[in-house]
């Protein structure tokens, strides 16, 4: 097994396609077709089902390719860090809950780093998801958070996926609504306050467990409940019904507007925002600088 092989499987997983892999290996599609179906003979394991559509990746081979990219990115790493006579693409990902602050802490690692040949991925979405991505490498940091009702659960199966949670900071929690709000002018509010009003939560899709929510007090009773994919959702809906939802209370004007407040709930529990990554992988040079820029809205 090579490295040339892990960066040619590597490359067809990202493409989903052997032709568009060849071309941006700039190497013949049949010479490519040979290298993967050599490495697949040699590690017996399928790594890959041809078909008409194109690529798909079996289980065994999402496996394989999450040992196989931190592999090549921790080579390219050293090619980094010792100054090798080409330039290397800088490549980062990212995935997170819907965090606004956590977007914020990109765009500025993006601004710093920008004017340099790189390749950056953002991907906000679905707890599940978020572990799925680190777990098999489509990103390097995941951000999530924990509390006293999710953490058994989520750590459970970060540890199933050889994963670690790396606290952040922790941060009390808030209702984040429309300035517009009738209770917006509260200096604290109860769950009790916020009770003919409906309450935000995103959508988990297949894994819609309670503990999956990027919500605290996911089950609490509550009298209306609006479930939603994106932020963009929600601040409309804050406007427009009335709606609310619980967060961390850390508000990023610069990219939601100022036309939201946060205002703490009246409970003794807090939240622990982290990152989830890789156990014993080392962070790369723009994965350290993100997390500094996190460690800030703390």
């Amino acid at each position: 097994m090579t490295l040339q092989q892990l960066r040619y499987a590597v490359c067809i997983a990202k493409n989903k396609s052997m032709n568009k892999a060849a071309e941006e290996l700039y190497i013949t599609q049949p010479s490519l077709s040979g290298t993967i179906r050599d490495l697949e003979k040699e590690i017996d394991t399928q790594i890959f089902i041809r078909s008409n559509r194109g690529i798909e990746i079996t289980s065994a081979g999402e496996e394989f390719l999450s040992y196989a990219r931190q592999l090549t990115e921790q080579y390219q790493l050293i090619e980094e860090h010792y100054g090798f006579n080409h330039i290397s693409k800088k490549r980062f990902s990212v995935s997170m809950q819907h965090y606004t602050f956590a977007v914020q802490a990109f765009i500025n690692v993006v601004r710093e780093f920008g004017s340099d040949e790189y390749e950056f991925a953002v991907h906000e979405t679905k707890t599940a998801e978020v572990i799925k991505n680190v777990k098999f490498q489509k990103s390097e940091i995941g951000i999530i958070y924990l509390n006293t009702f999710n953490e058994k659960a989520i750590t459970k199966i970060l540890k199933e996926d050889d994963l670690e949670f790396i606290d952040l900071f922790p941060c009390r929690i808030s209702v984040y609504l429309s300035k517009n709000h009738p209770m917006a002018k509260k200096k604290k509010l109860s769950l009790d306050d916020l009770k003919d009003y409906p309450c935000l939560s995103f959508e988990q899709g297949e894994n819609n467990s309670f503990y999956f929510s990027e919500e605290v007090f996911s089950t609490y009773d509550y009298r209306h409940v609006i479930k939603a994919d994106d932020r963009a959702t929600f601040l409309n809906m804050m406007i427009g019904l009335d709606a609310f939802t619980l967060c961390s209370g850390i508000i990023c004007e610069e990219l939601n507007g100022g036309l939201y407040t946060s205002i703490p709930l009246d409970t003794e529990d807090r939240m622990r925002i982290g990152y989830i990554k890789k156990k014993k992988m080392i962070l790369g040079r723009l994965g350290e600088r993100y997390i500094e820029e996190l460690k800030k809205f703390g």
